[in-house]
């Protein structure tokens, strides 16, 4: 049953929808940024197309790459505006996709089974992180890995709250490598981590707080 916090944040982020794409890194409108997203995506995913599961899908971004690289991937993401949005973007592109309405941290997938679970940016805005992390790891099948894209931002000196309530979030101003790796080892994983503050292609300009990608081996 939704919470009080998960309605507030499913809201947020329905009424960020319309604006999410005006972001270099969110939309991946320039080439520059489309394609530094695009060879990480290959390095990051299996050379042969597989099934993946992308938490937090927002306007299919990401997703959009995993399929015009030839994976079978189904989005999923709290937001129906968010939803509706990426299915918009699979269907201008005629590749096939589905997408669900649904909570990204116990994704409403049923019984169905994950090469790969991508998330992106999300694990700061769950109210239960290692949760998820759980369940994700649920959805693998064997030999299935995590490609979780994360980070710790720089905030303002008077930074606007996220949603009510948000200061309860473990992980509210985004989570450290050291961190994420050892909760994905208490999962029984292993993890290779990737610096992406080195690339400001990714970013569409030059960051200096941590951003890196997690792909469990």
């Amino acid at each position: 049953m939704p919470t009080e916090l998960s309605t507030a944040i499913a809201a947020y982020w329905t009424a960020a929808a319309p604006d999410f794409d005006q972001e270099v890194d969110h939309g991946l409108r320039e080439e520059q940024a489309r394609t530094a997203w695009a060879d990480r995506l290959a390095d990051w995913l299996p050379g042969e197309p597989v099934r993946v599961l992308d938490a937090g899908c927002g306007t299919g971004s990401l997703a959009l790459l995993a399929a015009a690289a030839g994976h079978r991937v189904t989005g999923v993401d709290c937001s129906p505006a968010m939803v509706e949005l990426a299915r918009a973007k699979f269907a201008g592109e005629g590749l096939p996709g589905a997408f669900l309405v649904g909570d990204a941290a116990e994704p409403p997938t049923g019984g169905e089974q994950f090469d790969v679970v991508l998330a992106r940016h999300l694990l700061w805005t769950l109210p239960d992180p290692l949760a998820a992390l759980r369940a994700w790891a649920g959805r693998l099948r064997p030999g299935g890995r995590l490609v979780l894209v994360e980070g710790r931002w720089r905030q303002p000196a008077e930074p606007v709250p996220y949603v009510p309530g948000a200061g309860a979030l473990p992980w509210g101003g985004g989570v450290g490598a050291e961190q994420l790796a050892a909760a994905v080892r208490e999962l029984g994983f292993e993890a290779r981590v990737e610096d992406l503050t080195v690339e400001p292609a990714l970013w569409g300009r030059q960051v200096d707080d941590e951003r890196y990608a997690l792909i469990t081996v």
